[in-house]
């Protein structure tokens, strides 16, 4: 997810992009995996030309220093994911640009938990997800304790529960440069990971571990590393959306100091300050519930209607959970449940986000849609219609049931929750006891408590109220996105609300999963929550 762009011309997110390489001042930039490693070095990056179309359409000259990958922890498992980029402007469109004291945006390109790599990349936007499965990059380094990189072939997620798809960040990195801000990209170990002893080394919580282990870095360079460092603002798409959320919800939680300490990462806070979370896959251990909830009637793309016995007892697994969590909407709603949720995402996002889409168009251009969408109500400049009506209009689910936790182990949460030399664990209980495949004991294993916590952005905002959080979140999501329940974005947001964090969340109309319609907005927010005024010279 939100894979930059390459040298070239592309389209992405709307934003023409194009780069070229001028001449270059360089020095080998620090990749081995002793303590020097941590030593950001200011010198050691090379001068690059990049040309960002902004959403306006006006082409803007960027020049900025990029430092290749340089590996973020002492210890590294593996240096090919556990690898960073550094892209700072010095100069925007002729004028010097100050970027010393400018926010940070980290953004990774996490997508379906696979492995996510900067180890090969050249400029700004280089970072990429293993989509395939996690082979390492031609000519990347071997890691230490001879762990190859290599994947299995018949890793869960090939049936289309990957969530990897999309790449609603991938214009951010771009945009944020142009704007003055610095970019960070950094690799984080996937699930598809393999040792030459058959063991899976980027299962949970792997990649959250290396993502706070990369904060720290940044963190532990402040005054070598350009920017602000405590002005990081967290960015990423679909798991890297959950990821990207768990680590703002997590910040400095002592839970994951023993896998932080085991690789040898800096000493330092790994607190960010805001959040940016393109529909976030996230609450794990509630998303099958949540998924039957908000998608339970509607069918699969090939006509087939999923198990209604099945899904109705996830349905209610989830109004249990929903009234547990004692949420009060946004804008004054009120209590929410399983009841009134259905009402709530209709009239704080649904509705909203509707009116948005159809205001924005030609009177024409506007006819024919409601009249090609005859369930909406168009009046008074305001679009009205029912829960009912718009699951209608949304049509097929993406998923079968359960969407996460399947019975036979092929999701790609499955091989999430993987470990050892074992490719894929149930980690919900009524996953376990439906079990299909004869390989598991009908029992969540012991551990998985445990990891379900370290993966969940809720843990640290309902079970463990966690004070160093992010204190302010930008979260959307897409109407049409059925990878998730609509109301796993909406939930969080809500807790967010109810603790008093500042909560920038909206809906995209008609749009699927990865979208990211107003990019723009978010480098304008960036800027507004963090107090930012850029410093231009002649």
């Amino acid at each position: 997810m939100g894979i930059g762009a390459t040298a070239g011309v592309a389209a992405v997110g709307g934003i023409a992009l194009s780069a070229n390489a001028s001449s270059s001042k360089s020095s080998s930039p620090s990749s081995s995996s002793s303590s020097d490693t941590l030593v950001f070095d200011p010198d050691a990056y090379t001068k690059l030309t990049k040309t960002v179309t902004d959403t306006a359409g006006t082409k803007h000259t960027v020049v900025y220093h990029f430092w290749k990958a340089i590996t973020y922890v002492a210890n590294p498992v593996d240096p090919t994911y556990q690898s960073l980029i550094v892209s700072s402007p010095v100069e925007i469109d002729g004028k010097a640009v100050d970027a010393s004291n400018a926010p940070i945006l980290l953004a990774n390109s996490v997508g379906g938990y696979l492995p996510s790599s900067v180890s090969t990349a050249t400029e700004v936007g280089g970072g990429g997800s293993a989509m395939g499965g996690g082979a390492a990059p031609s000519g990347a380094p071997s890691s230490s304790a001879s762990a190859s990189a290599s994947a299995s072939a018949a890793a869960p997620g090939a049936n289309g529960n990957t969530n990897a798809t999309g790449g609603a960040t991938s214009s951010n990195q771009l945009l944020a440069l142009a704007a003055g801000y610095v970019v960070i990209e950094p690799g984080a170990r996937g699930r598809t990971l393999k040792n030459s002893g058959g063991e899976y080394y980027g299962t949970a919580p792997a990649a959250i571990v290396d993502l706070k282990a990369a904060v720290r870095y940044v963190k532990s360079n402040k005054g070598r590393i350009p920017g602000n460092v405590e002005r990081i603002v967290s960015a990423g798409t679909s798991a890297g959306g959950a990821l990207s959320s768990l680590l703002g919800a997590s910040g400095d939680s002592p839970i994951y100091d023993k896998y932080l300490k085991e690789l040898g990462a800096a000493d330092a806070s790994d607190a960010i300050f805001a959040t940016g979370a393109w529909c976030p896959i996230t609450d794990l251990e509630h998303a099958d519930g949540a998924y039957e909830w908000n998608w339970g009637g509607n069918d699969l793309s090939t006509g087939k209607t999923v198990d209604q016995t099945v899904s109705k007892a996830l349905q209610a697994q989830f109004a249990e959970y929903q009234a547990g969590l004692k949420l009060r909407g946004l804008g004054g709603f009120g209590p929410l449940n399983a009841r009134n949720l259905d009402e709530y995402m209709v009239e704080q996002y649904l509705e909203p986000s509707a009116t948005t889409y159809l205001a924005a168009l030609s009177d024409s251009a506007r006819a024919t849609y409601l009249k090609a969408n005859t369930f909406i109500t168009w009046s008074g400049g305001k679009a009205t219609f029912t829960w009912a009506d718009f699951l209608t209009h949304v049509g097929a689910r993406k998923k079968d049931t359960p969407a996460f936790d399947a019975f036979d182990l092929s999701a790609g949460e499955n091989n999430e929750f993987g470990t050892g030399t074992t490719l894929a664990r149930h980690f919900t209980a009524y996953g376990a006891k439906n079990d299909s495949t004869g390989l598991s004991s009908k029992r969540v294993a012991s551990d998985i408590p445990a990891k379900l916590d370290l993966m969940n952005p809720m843990y640290h905002l309902v079970e463990k109220v966690n004070p160093n959080r992010s204190k302010h979140w930008w979260i959307r999501l897409g109407t049409k996105d059925s990878d998730t329940a609509l109301t796993v974005a909406a939930n969080l947001a809500a807790r967010l609300d109810n603790l008093g964090d500042d909560v920038n969340h909206i809906y995209y109309w008609d749009e699927g999963h990865g979208a990211n319609t107003d990019p723009g907005d978010f480098i304008t927010w960036i800027a507004q929550v963090t107090g930012h005024k850029a410093k231009r010279g002649k």
